[in-house]
């Protein structure tokens, strides 16, 4: 028995860190919204009660460290399956790209197994368990567009942004997120209007959400990795109507409205960059069907 899931990438309109927590995660405040650039799972259960990940990117692991195969086994263990199951991955998110790739391949193996494995979970209960996997995969269980706090794991749902193209433009590296959260210091940034971001988005003010866009982890990745700030800068250069960085990086992103404008955008950095994607936002929750 096979079943294909789909797990879209997210970008984050809003990124603000409040402080560090006692239990070493940093509190944190974020707007973010799933795109229609998407991993494809496949699963497929087995005779054998083993996990298996098949994946032709030599960059995504094929043991535990897979957050994929992470989400399997605490399924396993928390319900004492004993059916094994395939999940072939085929990636088509950037990896290490601030995209959540990793997250949402999990979120979609939790969605499929629920239904394979007739769990009988609720996107709600799925999130929960999402949790313990990473801070991103409780969002990506539900998808849509969400206020997301705590260390990312308490996900209060919020209407689909306004409507727009999304460029996503990825250099050629990867970034540590771990690494630009130890180097940020919480004391000195300069935080992003939330509360205008969410207003924008219940108002469906395409202006006002242009606006309200910040990330105060972009410094400290920009300062590590120029290439990223250049990609920034040109994304500007060809007219976007806001320009941001996606998570810890290093995909930075720009709001368009209007299509001759994205082409040209588009077109642009085609010939500056080495992965450069034309996306909608969906917006929309995921559903358990």
């Amino acid at each position: 028995m096979k079943l294909l899931v789909k797990a879209p990438a997210k970008i984050n309109l809003s990124l603000d860190v409040l402080h560090k927590r006692p239990d070493g995660y940093h509190e944190v405040e974020m707007i973010m919204t799933t795109i229609d650039l998407a991993d494809r799972i496949e699963l497929t259960l087995l005779d054998s009660d083993r996990i298996q990940i098949i994946s032709l990117n030599r960059f995504v692991p094929d043991d535990q460290r897979n957050l994929a195969y992470q989400a399997a086994k605490l399924l396993k263990e928390k319900f004492n399956v004993q059916e094994g199951v395939s999940i072939k991955i085929e990636k088509n998110i950037p990896v290490a790209a601030g995209l959540a790739g990793g997250s949402s391949d999990a979120a979609a193996v939790l969605r499929g197994l629920n239904k394979l494995w007739n769990l009988g979970l609720s996107l709600d209960e799925l999130a929960v368990i999402g949790a313990e996997i990473g801070s991103d995969v409780s969002f990506c269980v539900y998808g849509g567009t969400a206020l997301a706090t705590g260390r990312g794991e308490v996900i209060q749902e919020l209407p689909a942004p306004p409507v727009c193209w999304v460029i996503l433009a990825k250099p050629f590296i990867g970034v540590s997120t771990a690494d630009i959260y130890k180097r940020l210091n919480v004391e000195t940034i300069a935080h992003p209007h939330t509360k205008s971001m969410i207003e924008s988005i219940h108002s469906k003010d395409y202006d006002l959400m242009c606006n309200s866009v910040g990330n105060v982890l972009e410094n400290v990745t920009l300062k590590l990795y120029p290439e990223v700030a250049q990609i920034k800068d040109q994304i500007n250069k060809f007219g976007a109507d806001a320009v941001l960085m996606s998570g810890s990086g290093p995909t930075v992103f720009g709001l368009i409205q209007h299509d001759s404008r994205m082409n040209r955008v588009y077109n642009g950095l085609r010939g500056f960059c080495d992965q450069v994607f034309a996306v909608r936002m969906i917006g929309q929750r995921h559903t358990l069907d």
